[in-house]
């Protein structure tokens, strides 16, 4: 892998994203961010962490790169490293030294996929000295004030073997996220997708539905990132029962009886 392969550019968030409040998330990362500590987010696939992240990247006015995290990304990948170009031999920053650089929010989406070597790297950045050593170029960077790190996972689905450890989870200040209450859910697929009140509440209760199968064949149940696409679909005037298998069930699983259960729920409710 290369560290272009990895890199994300840094963008600046120039109109505010379309965020619900779930509880007081927005107050206690703005307060971190103040005091200049790094944040955690914990939890489902789909439940807008990443959508909370931008908003922030909007409201304080911040710069931001995000990392998809995964099993080949080393620390390398993430500081960077020399590389030739026009036959001359080039130091190349990663995304983390870059947004250190320059004072960005740094989001590592599923931290716990990249390999155990990233974790050692961003220790220094976690604590009071908020440094970034480079040890290829002998360099130890001081992280400015306006640089923010934060990471996510995802609790519920990661296996042992890729848990966060206790010596980088106890650095962060932790905010755990969840599918929003049934109101403030059909609100969000209301707006993001543009059905009506109606066919949002159902798709509110189908959601519902499918996350009580969890652990009973399914790893996670429908997301509200799941159900807005499928409201989506329907905007698009796709039936009801073949915009939630298309953009739910099939999204879901491959096993055919989990399939089944899901389809039979849809076409008890659309």
């Amino acid at each position: 892998m290369t560290i272009e392969a990895i890199r994300t550019e840094q963008t600046s968030i120039t109109e505010e994203p379309y965020y619900e409040a779930i509880r007081d998330e927005l107050e206690v990362f703005a307060a971190a961010y103040r005091n200049q500590l790094p944040v955690l987010l914990k939890g489902p696939t789909g439940c807008g962490k990443t959508r909370f992240i931008e908003y922030m990247a909007w409201y304080l006015k911040r710069p931001m790169v995000t990392v998809a995290c995964h099993d080949d990304l080393t620390a390398s990948d993430l500081i960077g490293r020399y590389l030739i170009r026009g036959g001359e031999t080039v130091w190349v920053d990663g995304p983390l030294t870059s947004s250190v650089r320059n004072g960005s929010i740094c989001y590592l989406d599923e931290i716990v996929e990249a390999r155990k070597d990233t974790s050692v790297v961003i220790h220094p950045l976690c604590d009071d000295r908020r440094l970034l050593p480079i040890e290829k170029l002998g360099e130890l960077i001081a992280a400015p004030p306006e640089f923010c790190l934060a990471i996510s996972y995802n609790p519920g689905y990661q296996s042992v073997l890729k848990d966060l450890k206790q010596s980088t989870r106890q650095r962060f200040v932790a905010l755990e996220f969840d599918y929003p209450v049934a109101a403030t859910e059909q609100v969000i697929i209301e707006k993001e997708s543009g059905v009506n009140a109606d066919m949002a509440r159902q798709l509110v209760k189908f959601g519902a539905m499918t996350r009580n199968l969890k652990g009973s064949g399914l790893d996670e149940g429908a997301s509200t990132r799941l159900l807005v696409n499928a409201g989506k679909l329907m905007g698009e005037d796709i039936a009801p029962v073949v915009a939630t298998d298309s953009a739910i069930a099939q999204a879901l699983t491959d096993d055919g009886d989990m399939l089944k259960a899901i389809h039979e729920l849809s076409r008890s409710i659309f």
